[in-house]
């Protein structure tokens, strides 16, 4: 290995200690599967049964195919084999060892759990397979699923399986889930990433010389080739035998040199030195390069025998001739192909159209014999035939195969294909738009193409009403999945109309209306559709089509904070009469939980969430469970229950990358254990990150609550100003959206902004909308926090011992949720007023407990804040009451202002400061503006002279200190 024995030997010593994830990156031709054999030929890693597969160039890839078409090659039956029922997924994929597989499972509708119960199935045969390393090269081409595959099987905690992957930098998608695999190396096991670079002029003579009996090769030879090449080992190769192919290398005194400078070259590209070399070959060794090129794929000499038509004998020999040549060459079955796929592709692009238009016909119609089917490359020959009928028929077996395999995503992007293609029957059409899974929209990256191909297929007058009124919910449900909520619920409205007749799918649309929580959306346009569904589906449904409706219904009252939500949720059965029904049943105790999470319900949230969590995983639910491990981890940050909670949410977010809605509840909760620590850098660009996709996705209580909490850190920052922005935006949703549970978490961070910008007539405004607007509403969390609210309004407008009895009132009602972090941070506030009434006897009596309850919590930030309370008490000092710096402080500066200002006495520059007390520069310059505000000045030179003559000292230097600046 000439330039990678350093590579070769940590990629070796990485696979024979543990199972790892070995990263080969580098341009085409530098050498990455060259590297990759010397690997795999060493008798270490033999030994850990390695499989290798490759992904195809070609768009029309099939779910896992690289994968299943490499257990093809190592398998010819899976007969000695024994699995578990869950196996039973995998015959879709393997439907020729259909009867060496369990029965297949009932189909999942949940694609998220679809899609990992069938990793699970897959990692099962790996096991079985004895497979050790999995090896998959250009995986820049690996369609969504097989990417799923490797991250699931890298984030496996009892892991088996070494993964070995090698990709071009420079062709990975944005976004694409390989950069996440080759950025975060896998919790307890290996991580390599070899980045392969060109070869130096010394191992470029190397390379030329092995490739000439290992003669030694001149210098200015050697230079000159370097030069020409880049030290590109594909360029370098093909370069060689070009040369040699022209006889313009000679030996000359014991040496290979060129037989003069200027009268040979080096073509500039491997496609002209890969197109020369071809066009000197016999005439029917280019034939059968041609079809070979055309198949992409390995192939044995029998159906390139068929592909060029020629008679076997010259075929073989033909053949035999570009094997003895180099053109192509043979892999451990004997199936041929090119060396590169580079020069497969100079040469299939070097055909003339109509003449490669030939191949590909001739080529799918070989492999049309070929058992099973491979659905993917003959989709992708006739595509390139031109044979459009042909193309469809198998694109939309493959989307089939995918939707039975659980890839949602795969699916949608070939009926997609198939839609675009146009001139489609009407029935054809609708047929195609139904078999859209309802949750693969969000995350396919051609949305914005389908929503124009559907709403051109709505528009073909061919479409008979209800025909119509099938693409239009397909269509809607699209539109909200993708944030466009006042087109998807007008497409939705329509498809009602539409389906007059069909009043299953009409009551599924009218359903999506109902439960629609967009602010856009208002809350008597949901009630009005949910009086229309509850209605249909009692009276037009049978009664196994109800259950589904009548979870949906119990979510959409309890969403709107409407009690009679918990009187239909005890109407709904506790057992299940399919498993469908027990599928439904897991839902709704999980959509009950987490409702019962935002009204304060926490008790019963937990019951029902670990009632789900059980059920979900009985059941292979992974999604579900996840969901449900994702919702109790929320509510333990509510319920004070925060030990090893920041890992546990960071765990759940590894396993399920793909899964948007667990991204963003444990971003939350890392967000919030970060405020709570004080990391309000991290804090503020989580919960800024939350806030922007939870209001792009309509998800309005995770909008609403991560909102407060950024004001809270803004506040906590001196950002005034964005944290009247952030709340103000919140309140107005909640305004427009007329849901008053939903004014829980944003009304109390709205209400402590406006105190602190002393806009007291407009808190006095919010605590009387929202009393007004919450009257029927008894859920608890909506208690506290009007209490909360009170307490703001009173500390800004009533006598301190009045403020501190608000803050009594406002603690016990946090208190009888439980939140005890809310609770804790309201009896401070009592301590304050209390201090501020002339009773700091009573505060002292208070403060300790609390400050030892925010200790226990993990509350850092709060704790380094009551300390300095108690402080400036036992100095007899009273805490200012006033609300116009962050809570607690006042027109006192507060522990962080005040590192700031003696760094500033000590000579620091703002970049300086922040460099030392690892914050952004944006933060110490909004903290230093509010000490100036607390001064009384405009200047840090005035800051100076005031925090000097308040006796403020300056800060030890860096180098005193020991910290870096």
């Amino acid at each position: 290995m000439i330039g990678r024995r350093t590579e070769l030997e940590q990629i070796v010593q990485a696979l024979t200690r543990s199972p790892a994830t070995v990263l080969i990156e580098g341009e085409a031709g530098v050498g990455k599967s060259r590297l990759l054999q010397e690997v795999l030929r060493l008798p270490g890693v033999q030994s850990l049964g390695p499989l290798v597969a490759s992904c195809p160039p070609y768009r029309e890839a099939l779910t896992l195919q690289p994968v299943v078409d490499a257990v093809r090659q190592a398998r010819t039956g899976l007969a000695d084999m024994r699995f578990t029922s869950l196996a039973g997924v995998l015959r879709p994929l393997f439907p020729e060892w259909a009867h060496d597989l369990p029965p297949a499972p009932d189909p999942f509708h949940d694609a998220g759990a679809a899609r990992h119960r069938l990793f699970r199935a897959l990692a099962e045969l790996l096991d079985r397979l004895g497979t050790g390393v999995l090896v998959i090269e250009d995986v820049h081409w690996a369609d969504d699923a097989t990417l799923g595959f490797l991250l699931f099987l890298a984030a496996q905690h009892t892991r088996s399986v070494s993964l070995v992957l090698t990709y071009r930098p420079e062709e990975v998608p944005t976004g694409s889930a390989l950069l996440s695999l080759a950025a975060r190396p896998a919790v307890g096991s290996g991580h390599v990433r070899t980045c392969l670079s060109p070869l130096s002029v010394t191992q470029c003579a190397e390379l030329v010389s092995s490739m000439l009996h290992d003669e030694h090769v001149s210098d200015t030879f050697a230079e000159f080739l370097h030069q020409r090449t880049e030290g590109l080992p594909l360029a370098l190769e093909e370069s060689v035998r070009l040369l040699r192919d022209r006889a313009d290398l000679v030996r000359s005194r014991g040496e290979w040199v060129r037989r003069t400078l200027g009268e040979i070259s080096v073509p500039p590209t491997i496609r002209d030195a890969v197109l020369e070399r071809f066009a000197r070959l016999d005439p029917e060794v280019q034939e059968v390069a041609r079809a070979t090129a055309v198949l992409v794929e390995p192939a044995d000499d029998r159906v390139i025998a068929q592909i060029t038509g020629l008679p076997e004998r010259r075929t073989t020999a033909a053949l035999e001739a570009a094997v003895r040549g180099g053109v192509l060459v043979e892999d451990a079955r004997g199936r041929l192909r090119f060396r590169h796929v580079l020069a497969a592709r100079a040469v299939h692009d070097d055909i003339p159209a109509g003449r490669r238009r030939a191949l590909h016909l001739r080529a799918a119609q070989v492999l049309e014999e070929v058992t099973p089917a491979p659905l993917s490359r003959l989709a992708h020959h006739f595509r390139e035939a031109g044979a459009r009928e042909r193309w469809c028929h198998y694109a939309e077996r493959a989307g089939d195969l995918a939707l039975a395999s659980g890839d949602h995503q795969t699916a949608v992007a070939m009926l997609h294909a198939v839609l675009e293609a146009g001139e489609l029957p009407a029935a054809d059409v609708v047929r195609l738009c139904r078999k859209f899974p309802v949750f693969a929209f969000s995350g396919y990256l051609g949305s914005t193409d389908l929503v124009r191909t559907l709403r051109s297929l709505i528009d073909d007058a061919a479409l008979d009403p209800a025909e119509r009124g099938r693409v239009r919910v397909q269509l809607g449900r699209m539109l909200l999945h993708t944030g466009q909520y006042e087109a998807g619920s007008a497409a939705l409205e329509q498809a009602v109309v539409d389906l007059a007749d069909s009043p299953l799918e009409a009551a599924s649309a009218m359903s999506a209306l109902a439960r629609l929580t967009a602010p856009s959306w208002p809350v008597a346009a949901q009630r009005r559709w949910l009086r229309r569904v509850t209605e249909l589906s009692r009276t037009m449904l049978p009664a196994e089509q109800r259950l589904t409706f009548q979870g949906e219904q119990v979510m959409a009252l309890l969403e709107m904070g409407d009690p009679a939500g918990w009187e239909a949720a005890r109407k709904i059965p506790v057992t299940a009469a399919s498993p469908q029904e027990a599928v439904d049943l897991t839902r709704a105790d999980l959509n009950i939980g987490d409702a019962a999470m935002h009204w304060g319900r926490y008790g019963e949230a937990r019951r029902r969430l670990t009632s789900g969590h059980r059920s979900a995983q009985e059941q292979g639910q992974l999604r579900l469970r996840d969901m449900a491990a994702t919702t109790l981890v929320h509510l333990d940050w509510h319920t004070g229950a925060w030990e090893d909670l920041g890992r546990r949410a960071a765990e759940l977010a590894a396993a399920a990358p793909d899964e948007p809605l667990i991204q963003l509840d444990t971003t939350l909760v890392t967000g919030l254990l970060a405020a709570s620590a004080g990391d309000l850098d991290t804090a503020a660009e989580q919960l800024t990150h939350v806030l922007a996709d939870s209001r792009r996705r309509g998800i309005l209580d995770m909008s609403l609550e991560s909102a407060a909490a950024l004001a809270r850190v803004r506040l906590a920052q001196g950002l005034l100003d964005e944290a009247l922005t952030v709340t103000e935006e919140g309140w107005r949703s909640v305004l427009r959206k007329g849901i008053w549970l939903a004014a829980a978490e944003i009304a109390p961070a709205r209400a402590q902004a406006l105190v602190a910008a002393g806009r007291h007539a407009d808190v006095a405004e919010l605590v009387s909308s929202f009393a007004r607007g919450a009257r029927g509403c008894p859920a608890p969390v909506v208690e506290a926090s009007l209490a909360v609210c009170r307490a703001h309004l009173a500390e800004a407008q009533q006598p301190p011992a009045r403020a501190a009895d608000a803050w009594a009132s406002a603690a016990r009602a946090c208190e009888a949720l439980p939140r005890p972090y809310a609770t804790l941070l309201a009896r401070e506030a009592q301590a304050r007023c209390l201090a501020a009434a002339g009773a700091p006897g009573e505060a002292l009596a208070l403060l300790p407990g609390i400050r030892e309850g925010l200790r226990e919590l993990g509350a850092a930030y709060d704790v380094e804040r009551l300390t300095e309370t108690l402080k400036a008490l036992a100095r007899h000092e009273t805490p200012d009451v006033g609300r116009r710096g962050p809570r607690g402080y006042g027109n006192q500066l507060s522990p962080r202002e005040l590192e700031v200002v003696r760094l500033v006495l000590a000579g620091l520059t703002t970049p300086e400061i922040a460099r030392t007390v690892c914050r952004s520069p944006k933060t110490i310059a909004a903290q230093l503006k509010s000490a100036m505000r607390k001064h009384g000045v405009t200047s840090r030179t005035a800051l100076a002279v005031s925090a000097l003559r308040a006796g403020i000292t300056p800060a030890a230097r860096a180098q005193e200190t020991g910290r870096e600046a």
